[in-house]
């Protein structure tokens, strides 16, 4: 017999179109919405997932298609200063870029298998390597790749709502199919209990969720990234599986639609500032999609154009994707998803402002222009816009690709990684937030580190910074009473909880300071941190009785990629003598935040 949870599932699930629908619109609309919702819920017109093996050979030819200073065959010459719209669109296929987009309560995400972290999308705008921003990726950790699709992004609130009822009425339809298989044939043999025990967690219900959100794209993208470098203690591993095909990258902008975007932001002459433009996008992301440009200058740069509509939807995607969570029961309370869902809310409306970001570059820009074996490339400002931005083009290698370097070369890499993470944090205390490893280009010529996409750069207030870095120290030096006593003040504990919550808190913030605590070079290439935190998150999880404070979101984000970075490379890294370095010349209280 169907349970009547899954009953109500399904029920919940449909009413998501009841809801969405109502007060929308006229008749005519809403009866085309309904019969291309009841055709994506039945799996007539939302198709299969279509994966690939592409030869080595092929691979690498599509890489040097995106190399410094190689346009691509997809390239439209402005000689007349009229673009080529009957060019056709096809997409080179590239391999994946990294990214680890997360937000745990720890100083350390947790993860099961850092190497699976390396195949990632981004937004970035500035980079070419050899491993360039693509819209592919793999599959089941397999050579194979997600071939991307050319769909028009929902750019009304209506067509972009009409796709999330489409969603939860297609996922209410399959637990409804599973349920009645099960009833037929019996629960099947899986190795994950929650597999076997739900029939919401079915693998085409997966791979309906992760198609829908990669058509979807914007917030609701970006967030099914952010799940998907979850441990399975938090998401279930379906789901997760599923995630791995958004974090791919998502479907790319029709050629008509791109120029729209292009003529609104930048005016209809945007082509006479350029001498080409690749039509073929490096990289088909979350919020926009990068494409390789030429100015009259001959200064090759690269366009990040945001998808339209996904700005003024953010609040409507988050709240679906909220309600679908609600629904389907996906998440443990103890997630505190309002609070994640608010500050992703905050996050997401500050990366879709380009103009903001370009502050944040220049800042970036001028903050480590005396640094050593960094570079931030500069700002094209005429071609810039709050929903188009434009950089120069700089080359790398992204952080996954160096791990094939030497052992002299991995460790240089992993060091300058972690003093870039201390120096954001502790003494500009502004951090661009995004571990994305292809945001980080290494440039082998200069030995330097490119840096790229500054989207999700913020602030951090003084009094949080003095007291995250007492509690940092406090971690290398296996100082209990000072942990605790930082965690109330900085608001990971209460002062309430049980013994075994902070016992589970205290044992977490040691094994995160371990690479503080050995003098000398730390080995990251031996350790078992990511495993440890996993088992000590899941305790945490059921015990604790506080969200973590709104700034641990994204700066533990940003820490936990830093660790997984030097873990991929296997870098041997002098940790503590660089946290002590900065310790030592740091100024506690009265110190106002810089500009």
């Amino acid at each position: 017999m169907i349970p009547l949870k899954d009953i109500a599932r399904v029920v919940n699930g449909l009413s998501l179109v009841a809801k969405e629908a109502i007060g929308r619109r006229s008749v005519d609309t809403l009866i085309k919405g309904a019969i291309l919702s009841a055709t994506d819920a039945a799996g007539l017109t939302k198709g299969n997932l279509r994966t690939l093996e592409i030869p080595r050979t092929q691979t690498d030819n599509s890489n040097s298609d995106y190399s410094h200073g190689n346009i691509g065959s997809s390239a439209v010459y402005f000689d007349n200063l009229n673009r080529d719209t009957d060019k056709d669109d096809d997409i080179s296929e590239t391999l994946p870029t990294p990214a680890a987009d997360s937000a745990v309560a720890l100083p350390v995400a947790s993860t099961s298998n850092p190497d699976s972290h390396s195949q990632n999308e981004s937004d970035t705008p500035s980079g070419t390597s050899t491993r360039a921003p693509s819209a592919v990726g793999y599959v089941d950790g397999s050579n194979r790749r997600r071939k991307p699709r050319e769909r028009k992004v929902p750019s009304t609130p209506f067509s972009r709502a009409i796709g999330f009822a489409g969603l939860g009425a297609g996922l209410a339809w399959g637990t409804f199919q599973e349920s009645a298989k099960r009833v037929l044939y019996g629960t099947p043999e899986s190795a994950n209990s929650q597999q076997a025990i739900s029939p919401f967690l079915s693998e085409r219900n997966a791979e309906r969720l992760a198609l829908a959100l990669c058509r979807m794209r914007g917030a609701a993208l970006k967030l099914g990234q952010m799940l998907s470098i979850q441990d399975e203690s938090l998401v279930p591993a379906p789901i997760l599986q599923a995630l791995e095909i958004v974090r791919q990258g998502a479907d790319r902008m029709p050629r008509n639609q791109l120029n729209q975007v292009l003529d609104a932001e930048l005016g209809s002459d945007w082509s006479s500032k350029l001498t080409s433009f690749d039509s073929d996008p490096m990289a088909a992301a979350s919020i926009g999609q990068v494409h390789r440009a030429i100015t009259k200058d001959g200064v090759e740069v690269a366009m990040k154009i945001q998808y339209p509509g996904v700005a003024d939807s953010i609040e409507s995607d988050i709240e679906n994707v909220k309600r679908l969570l609600t629904y389907t029961n996906l998440l443990p309370e103890q997630m505190y998803i309002d609070n994640a869902m608010k500050v992703a809310k905050e996050e997401l409306s500050r990366e879709c402002d380009y103009e903001l970001e370009a502050k944040s570059q220049k800042r970036f820009r001028t903050l480590l222009s005396n640094a050593e074996g960094f570079y931030v490339p500069f700002v094209v400002d005429n071609l810039c816009s709050r929903r188009v931005l434009t950089t120069q083009l700089v080359p790398g290698i992204p952080i996954d690709k160096v791990a094939s370097l030497d052992q002299k070369t991995r460790n240089y890499v992993g060091t300058k990684l972690l003093e870039l993470t201390l120096m954001e944090l502790f003494i500009f205390r502004f951090m661009q937030t995004d571990p994305n490893w292809s945001n980080f280009l290494y440039d082998e010529t200069n030995k330097s580190i490119n840096l790229i996409d500054f989207g999700a750069a913020r602030d951090y207030p003084k009094e949080f910074v003095d007291d995250y870095l007492r509690m940092v120290r406090s971690c290398g030096n296996s100082d209990r009473e000072m942990v605790i006593e930082m965690s109330r003040r900085l608001g990971f504990l209460t002062g309430m909880e049980s013994e075994i919550m902070v016992e589970a808190h205290v044992q977490a913030g040691f094994v995160v300071g371990l690479p503080f605590a050995k003098r000398g070079g730390y080995d990251f290439g031996s350790t078992n941190i990511t495993q440890s935190i996993s088992n000590l998150g899941a305790t945490m999880l059921r015990h604790r009785l506080t969200p973590p404070p709104e700034e641990a979101y994204s700066l533990h984000r940003k820490l936990s990629g830093a660790f997984l970075a030097c873990i991929k490379l296997q870098a041997v890294v002098p940790c503590r003598e660089l946290l002590l370095q900065v310790y030592g010349s740091y100024q506690f209280g009265g110190q106002p935040t810089p500009p």
